[in-house]
């Protein structure tokens, strides 16, 4: 049976990145193209980002149980198809899923053994400095995404991967280190060095490093929640 990777992040954490040079390094991964009913971006391309279709197709897939997950987010749909799984497990490949905190769990509730890892910025203001350097996005998106974002990172503990996106060159070895580890596990082999590297990753040994990314989300939600505060008083 193909191993599975759930990968989730808040938009803005560099994750698109980071899975492109780690597809580049690790062989024997298939990585699922979602589907969505939004419209392309930029240069995306169908096939290539995703695979961008019309609600009532997307409608029809889901009705027929042809996803393996599939999620509302800002009012529109995105979803993996099974058959990327079928595939992987075909050709004795690996699947590399990128998903959002919705779909992840649904694939952990259907598939157990599924792998997850969780992205994180290394604070909420470099967050938001990445959402405003893509210039992709109106200053009313940023400010949903940031928002998003903050309930998004209350799911972390429900991950078995903690990996904080401060420096490319480590947030890609440690990744590699817990794909590679996860693989070898399963093959009944063991890497010492690259299990440190993927075991540093794990909830239990990051929670102290993680206190300040959590808190600086918490402080700017609970100050918005101040300025509504007294804008409604001020009413």
């Amino acid at each position: 049976m193909a191993n599975v990777f759930i990968i989730s992040a808040p938009s803005g954490s560099g994750k698109s990145t980071l899975l492109n040079r780690v597809r580049k390094q690790v062989p024997n991964l298939e990585f699922s193209i979602s589907y969505t009913t939004r419209p392309p971006r930029g240069t995306e391309q169908n096939g290539r980002e995703y695979f961008f279709v019309r609600r009532p197709e997307f409608e029809y897939m889901r009705d027929q149980g042809e996803f393996l997950e599939h999620a509302n987010v800002f009012g529109d749909y995105y979803g993996t198809a099974r058959r990327f799984l079928e595939k992987a497990e075909r050709e004795g490949r690996d699947l590399l899923l990128d998903i959002d905190v919705q779909g992840a769990a649904q694939v952990k509730d259907k598939l157990p053994r599924a792998v997850s890892i969780f992205i994180l910025p290394p604070d909420r203001a470099e967050l938001e400095r990445r959402l405003r350097e893509r210039g992709q996005d109106s200053e009313e998106v940023i400010e949903r995404r940031l928002r998003e974002a903050t309930r998004e990172i209350e799911n972390y503990a429900k991950y078995d991967y903690i990996l904080v996106n401060d420096r490319l060159p480590d947030s890609i070895a440690a990744l590699e280190a817990i794909l590679l580890t996860e693989r070898q596990k399963h093959a009944g082999k063991n890497d010492r060095e690259l299990s440190a590297r993927a075991e540093s990753c794990r909830l239990e040994r990051v929670r102290e490093r993680l206190e300040p990314i959590l808190q600086s989300f918490q402080k700017r939600l609970l100050m918005a929640g101040n300025r509504a505060g007294e804008s409604h008083e001020a009413d």
